[in-house]
């Protein structure tokens, strides 16, 4: 899903960094307001968490992989403004350190899966996250947060001129269809397991100690240890589309669980460093940020 550097035209993805600067100013504004400091620890073993699964590639036919992207996850979790924040984090380290998803494309990718991405994620649980089609709002949620990225990165991909046979591009499309139904499948597995840990875990968000934060960061330091070890070396489908190759393809376990390891003290210390300035203090007696599912009745 990451674009990398070289295929975006200039005035595309100056255009985009241009957006994606103030757009990212404003869910860090929106944040301040809806997140309060005993929930900051969530930032960190969520954001850590997805980055984790971000490198479990799995095989997805025509040669293809696939990931979990996480921004629906996230904003169930955390709500839709600190999960972008989140989500802004992990790109931004994604870039700059290891080199997955292009330094001048950070505009494109921040705006394509943690801005419009999240929120198109967000919408289904917004509006029936509360009543009994919960699982439904859940599922769609992943399902439709995948797909609107895709179709972003696509469309910015020709407008740029990046050469696309329309065998490839419905293929690419197909391959996205599927990634989308596993990644709203998989966003559903985890909030229910989540949910089966610590009750009402996304309803009411983990403020201090939490068993379902225990576990989801146990889970993200196998994922980074151990994991790489059957993750799909085949590209995504925006990689071969753009005949892209990711140069760690071929690193060797210890290399890639190493980094992976790195990588996930480094998005949980971020994470952890961007709450603690954006967080408003907890009010007393408050055990909800307000920015759950709508309820029958509410405006």
């Amino acid at each position: 899903m990451h674009i990398p550097d070289g295929f975006l035209s200039t005035p595309v993805w100056a255009t985009l960094d241009a957006v994606a600067a103030p757009a990212a100013a404003v869910v860090i504004r929106r944040a301040q307001r809806t997140f309060d400091l005993a929930r900051v620890p969530a930032l960190g073993v969520m954001g850590a968490f997805v980055f984790a699964a971000q490198m479990i590639n799995f095989p997805v036919g025509a040669g293809t992989s696939s990931h979990l992207v996480g921004g629906t996850l996230l904003a169930c979790t955390l709500g839709p403004a600190p999960a972008s924040v989140v989500m802004i984090a992990i790109l931004t380290i994604q870039s700059l350190v290891f080199q997955d998803g292009g330094v001048l494309a950070l505009g494109a990718n921040v705006l394509n899966m943690a801005v419009i991405g999240v929120l198109a994620g967000y919408l289904p649980f917004y509006l029936w996250g509360a009543g009994p089609r919960r699982k439904f709002a859940i599922f769609a949620g992943g399902t439709l947060s995948v797909l609107v990225s895709a179709i972003l990165a696509l469309s910015e991909l020709l407008v740029s001129g990046v050469p696309m046979p329309r065998a490839a591009l419905v293929l690419s499309m197909g391959v996205f269809a599927v990634s989308a139904i596993l990644e709203g499948a998989i966003t559903l597995a985890v909030v229910q397991g989540l949910d089966a840990i610590q009750p009402n875990f996304v309803r009411i968000p983990a403020a201090g100690r939490s068993p379902a934060l225990g576990m989801l960061g146990l889970v993200a330091v196998l994922l980074g240890a151990v994991g790489v070890l059957f993750a799909s070396t085949a590209p995504d489908g925006i990689e071969r589309l753009t005949r892209y190759e990711a140069a760690s393809a071929a690193a060797p376990w210890l290399s890639k669980a190493g980094a992976g390891l790195g990588g996930l003290a480094l998005i949980y210390a971020a994470c952890l460093g961007i709450g603690r300035l954006v967080a408003r203090p907890t009010p007393a007696g408050v055990g909800q940020a307000g920015w759950g599912p709508r309820r029958r009745g509410s405006a």
